[in-house]
């Protein structure tokens, strides 16, 4: 039912728009009129919120009437446009920005969400009440008034004292009246900084949150009292933004108090050049870091979930190209069919058969006929992929995949990945200790299986599931299969008996030769394991050699977890690039 405050914002969406630029295009604002159908938006805690998935803006009609915020339409709209044009604008930008408020704020990273959204309110709210002119002061005001606290944290104090510095209002108008020098004096700093970079203000978000740090360690519930101005909370739900896993340049900074930045104090600062002493980007965040962020950033995601995207995208760099279908064949023609041999045609082009079959007796450029031919349209026959049968170590020697960089999960995922963009299908084998294994259903095509399993973890003891790799080869595959160990020397467990007394040693050469394609064994083991010195792990590299020597197994020595990368690029450009050989190997 339409209702004179609904028409009333309504009609407000066209002049909140046209505050930023009369070119700003954004779908009709979501007005919902009972905080009950604010709620299914997503809405919670808050009178409005942006929605990045789908650019949205959603208001609840009801809250803002209990607020007495009705009249204030166009400045409310205005203020939740500004967050898509200016601040966080994306979903990457709102990632990027709570990990630099998360580094800045040590001990307190569960605030990150909170500063961020105090941070960008008072670019955008300073911009709309000096540029574009609209009230947004009198919302403060408002907001005070139904303020139900009795005592201010000294948060809300220093915040309303920054709005207070920037529009130039008497002390306490907004609310900052409680404050004393120290606030005043971070609060000119506060609005000083919201000037000075207000072109690149990720840049300033750092400093920022080192401003508030020291009053939010005095333990209020400031949540709790900026719960009604908190829009972008869940901004970030249902977003995938890419890229995270870099530390971009700038991020490991340390924040400086904005004190320290002559930009802002406008004097020169011995802790200007130490400032500048970590500018090196390209790093990768841990990740559960990653995840962390994901979280605070408002997006909802389970642990596995964010397990799998991050290994899929720092994957993504290494993976094989697309294969391409070649295109028809033209140097070879083919017969079409015949037409008419004209006067002037070569005499030796006239088909004779045919031309008689047309007509006892030729004549010659009326009856007579020559061949036609035409380009070969055969597409040569697409090479059969080779399925990949991949068993992962997850002893308690092996990282979690969740907490730390797992290198042997990553590798697995870009040979994996690799190996479904050939178009071949994939098995993968968790394993550790005994009857401690997970596995694809089968070979799959599925990625998110795939990664499912690599990102998962044991970290028990060293057993290798012999059975598993008995049943897969019972009998001869209709496809051939690679089968791939990534491991350290506990691989040799493949070779003992299985549950039923059989050989591990049989049961490993019936399956290279079902598999028909060979088999790759990538361990985290000394480079001159074969030359080594007599030591604890001989017995382990014995039954290596003897792998190599009586099965062909091809051995891959890793130093360190970190080389199976390259490994993995190596390992899936000789087996599904195209124009590759994916046959047994051969060093």
């Amino acid at each position: 039912m339409n209702t004179p405050l609904l028409e009333q914002w309504r009609a407000a969406w066209e002049p909140a728009l046209a505050a930023w630029s009369r070119f700003t295009r954004l779908r009709d604002a979501r007005l919902c009129q009972t905080t009950m159908e604010a709620a299914r938006e997503g809405l919670q805690g808050s009178f409005a919120m942006i929605r990045l998935r789908d650019q949205s803006v959603v208001v609840d009609l009801q809250s803002v009437r209990e607020l007495g915020l009705q009249d204030y339409a166009v400045e409310i709209l205005a203020h939740e446009i500004g967050h898509h044009i200016l601040a966080p604008a994306t979903a990457a930008d709102q990632f990027r920005l709570v990990a630099r408020l998360r580094r800045a704020l040590p001990t307190l990273e569960a605030h990150a969400p909170m500063v961020g959204n105090l941070y960008t309110d008072l670019y955008i709210n300073d911009r709309l009440q000096r540029q574009a002119g609209l009230r947004m002061a009198d919302i403060y005001r408002r907001l005070q008034a139904h303020h139900q606290l009795t005592n201010h944290s000294k948060v809300w104090l220093l915040y309303m004292r920054i709005y207070e510095e920037l529009w130039k209002l008497p002390r306490g108008d907004l609310g900052g009246g409680a404050a004393d020098d120290a606030i005043d004096t971070d609060a000119w700093l506060g609005a000083r900084l919201i000037r000075v970079y207000a072109r690149d203000w990720m840049d300033g978000a750092g400093r920022f949150a080192t401003l508030l740090l020291p009053y939010l360690v005095e333990g209020q519930d400031q949540a709790q009292e900026f719960s009604r101005m908190f829009d972008t909370r869940d901004a970030a739900e249902g977003c995938e933004p890419a890229g995270g896993q870099q530390i971009e340049p700038g991020e490991l900074e340390p924040a400086i108090h904005p004190v320290h930045d002559p930009r802002i104090s406008g004097l020169e600062n011995e802790t200007q050049q130490e400032a500048g002493a970590d500018q090196q980007g390209g790093q990768t965040r841990e990740p559960f870091e990653y995840g962390e962020i994901l979280k605070a950033s408002g997006v909802k995601l389970s642990e596995e979930q964010i397990a799998i995207r991050y290994y899929r995208e720092r994957a993504l760099p290494h993976l094989i190209s697309f294969p391409k279908m070649p295109a028809p064949s033209t140097d070879r023609l083919q017969l079409e069919g015949v037409e008419a041999w004209q006067i002037g045609d070569p005499l030796e082009q006239i088909d004779w058969l045919q031309s008689v079959i047309q007509s006892p007796r030729p004549i010659p450029g009326i009856t007579t006929v020559q061949r036609r031919y035409g380009p070969d349209g055969v597409r040569p026959p697409k090479p059969m992929p080779i399925d990949l049968d991949m068993y992962v170590d997850s002893s308690g020697s092996m990282p979690d995949p969740r907490q730390r960089t797992s290198y042997l999960a990553l590798a697995g995922a870009i040979i994996g990945l690799s190996a479904l963009r050939a178009g071949s299908r994939v098995q993968v084998t968790l394993w550790s200790g005994k009857n401690q294994f997970m596995s694809t259903d089968g070979f799959t095509r599925n990625e998110d299986e795939v990664l499912g399993i690599l990102t998962g973890f044991y970290g028990g003891a060293t057993c290798f599931p012999i059975h598993k790799l008995r049943d897969t080869f019972k009998s001869k595959r209709a496809c051939r299969t690679h089968i791939l160990m990534i491991s350290d020397d506990g691989i040799t467990t493949m070779f003992d008996q299985d549950e039923r007394g059989n050989d591990g040693w049989s049961i490993a050469a019936t399956a290279l030769k079902n598999g028909d394609a060979g088999g790759t064994m990538a361990l985290n083991i000394p480079t001159d394991w074969a030359q080594g010195e007599p030591s604890w792990y001989q017995r382990a590299y014995k039954d290596l050699k003897r792998a190599r020597s009586e099965q062909d197994w091809q051995i891959h020595a890793i130093a360190k977890f970190e080389d199976l990368v390259e490994f993995a690029r190596a390992f899936s450009r000789r087996h599904y690039a195209p124009n590759s050989a994916p046959q047994k190997e051969h060093p």
